[in-house]
């Protein structure tokens, strides 16, 4: 059942304004539709963000100690790659040859230890002491860039996450804040092997076609003239945004088009990978094509868990590093292909690193003194590392720079003034992010 109600003094919601059947409309963008304006050659320039939520290893994927104890070096061997200094995990073979499309920076590091307060961090660039009970207190960078970045490009979010947040009971810190609920990420909608994500709010109820749905478009248009009274609320012309928008998603072909997986050949499926990580990446490929401007890929799924290694690292990334291996490696080869790599910027990275040692329950612990973050595309020189760590992997040796650095980077390359001030639910000014600048490396 399709319902329409009217905005509350707690503020407009999506969810509340357009349903359904039981689908809600948590993320639907309003009328500041990002496409990033700063385009090189005919297409706008788009972000893919592969979370790797819970924390990798550095030690064991990009910033190796081959000469160090067992209980620092792990038990994985190293392997070369096409860059000079670079040896990554032996568990991914397939990014060795590519890896002159890639940028390792090693040396990352802050203060926050727990996972919350950390992705709450990386994600937003402000730290937040108990963030869980908190709660998310700054805009993360997809809802930034879908408020502050606009075109009239009806029918494209300005930020999506493929899928929504798995764990909502402790967050991922991926949601619009104070810039209000209008910037949230739209979700993609589960793949149907994997069963923990809702469906997509771009799906209808089988007893709702889209004719149908055009129809009660053209009613509520109809009853324009008794809205237009209300034209001079601002709840009122925010709602009548927001049901612009939420009917162009359905009604438009272009992302609904983009989340049909099927429309990919078999042998571009089964490169990314026969599970949810590697179906997730394509899927965030289709949507940056189609003209999302920021797509959040959250790398946790059942049956490879997430990255918090506490125990049994060696078993567990044995299992999760070939997945990952394998759809981040298609991702980067597939963006070549199809001349996409220098308009698109792919950033892997978690809320901190592993700790040098392997304990007692043959894990690591938490560790945000050293993290890492792995680049590519984005038009950059790549094929280098940028910072290193200490002999244990504990402390950077050299550049040691915040997070939010890597945020400063991604709104520069996007064109987002790092001088932007946002204004809080106090009506407080706030800077972009609290502490961070671009990395001149990535620009040079």
């Amino acid at each position: 059942m399709l319902s329409i109600v009217e905005p509350t003094q707690a503020g407009l919601s999506r969810r509340n304004l357009l349903q359904i059947g039981a689908l809600g409309w948590g993320g639907l963008v309003g009328s500041d539709i990002l496409a990033a304006n700063r385009a090189q050659g005919s297409r706008p320039r788009s972000v893919i963000l592969l979370w790797m939520t819970g924390g990798p290893s550095h030690i064991d994927t990009y910033d190796m100690k081959p000469e160090a104890p067992d209980i620092v070096r792990g038990p994985f061997a190293s392997i070369p790659t096409t860059v000079p200094g670079l040896d990554i995990c032996e568990l991914m073979p397939r990014q060795a040859p590519l890896a002159h499309h890639l940028t390792v920076i090693r040396s990352f590091t802050h203060q926050w230890s727990v996972h919350d307060d950390a992705q709450h961090l990386v994600q937003t660039g402000y730290p937040q002491f108990n963030a869980r009970q908190a709660g998310q207190q700054h805009p993360c960078q997809g809802s930034v860039l879908a408020k502050y970045l606009r075109s009239n490009d009806a029918g494209i979010p300005g930020y999506m996450c493929v899928p929504e947040d798995y764990r909502r009971h402790a967050g991922f810190y991926q949601e619009a804040s104070f810039l209000g609920s209008t910037y949230n990420a739209v979700n993609s909608g589960a793949i149907p092997e994997d069963t923990r994500a809702r469906p997509s709010e771009f799906a209808l109820p089988a007893e709702l076609s889209r004719d149908r749905l055009q129809s009660r478009r053209d009613l509520t248009e109809s009853l324009d003239g008794l809205r237009r009274r209300f034209d001079s609320l601002p709840a009122a012309t925010r709602r009548d945004d927001v049901l612009r928008q939420a009917y162009d998603l359905i009604l438009g072909d272009r992302v609904r088009l983009a989340l049909d997986l099927e429309q990919e050949t078999t042998q571009t499926r089964d490169d990314y990978g026969r599970h949810p990580w590697g179906q997730y990446t394509l899927l965030a490929r289709r949507l940056v094509e189609a003209g999302v401007p920021f797509v959040t890929v959250n790398l946790y799924e059942k049956d490879v868990d997430w990255w918090d290694d506490h125990y049994t690292i060696e078993a567990n990334l044995r299992k999760r590093l070939p997945v990952y291996d394998g759809a981040f490696s298609a991702l980067i080869g597939d963006l070549e292909r199809r001349g996409l790599l220098d308009d698109v910027l792919v950033v892997a990275c978690g809320e901190f690193g592993r700790a040098p040692k392997i304990d007692g329950g043959a894990g690591r612990g938490h560790w945000p003194r050293a993290m890492h973050a792995v680049l590519a595309g984005g038009g950059f020189r790549h094929g280098r590392i940028i910072g290193s760590t200490s002999r244990d992997g504990g402390e950077p040796a050299d550049r040691a720079m915040p997070p939010g650095d890597l945020l400063a980077s991604i709104y520069h390359w996007m064109g987002i003034d790092l001088d932007l001030t946002l204004t809080d639910r106090l009506n407080r000014p706030k800077r972009l992010i609290e502490e961070g600048r671009p990395i001149p490396e990535l620009f040079a």
